[in-house]
């Protein structure tokens, strides 16, 4: 299971844009997962006409390492780390660690 999932709010803990809050948009691998509006780049696009791409410079979001960002946690309004408990009923869910509030409701 894994810490940090697609849809989850984070904030960046460690690099360049250190104190952004993002929305996960996609993982790449196990260890990078893209954020809306946090290391973003230029990238000097080619028009392709066969595809109807425009050219010209834009921007995209590029993946960052899972070690740098955090779980915003809206109690504490800070991130947080997070861990993992088995319910009752044998369900395992996500927790964060300050409080030991669930992530999912």
């Amino acid at each position: 299971m894994q810490r940090i999932r697609k849809g989850d709010e984070i904030i960046v803990i460690a690099g360049r844009d250190k104190g952004k809050r993002g929305t996960v948009l996609r993982r790449v691998d196990d260890e990078h997962v893209v954020v809306e509006g946090v290391n973003r780049v230029k990238k000097h696009q080619r028009p392709n006409p066969m595809k109807g791409v425009t050219g010209g410079i834009v921007d995209k979001d590029m993946p960052i390492d899972v070690s740098n960002v955090a779980l915003f946690n809206p109690g504490t309004k800070k991130g947080d780390r997070v861990g993992f408990k088995i319910l009752g009923d044998g369900r395992k869910v996500r927790v964060f660690k300050s409080n030991g509030e669930q992530v999912d409701a």
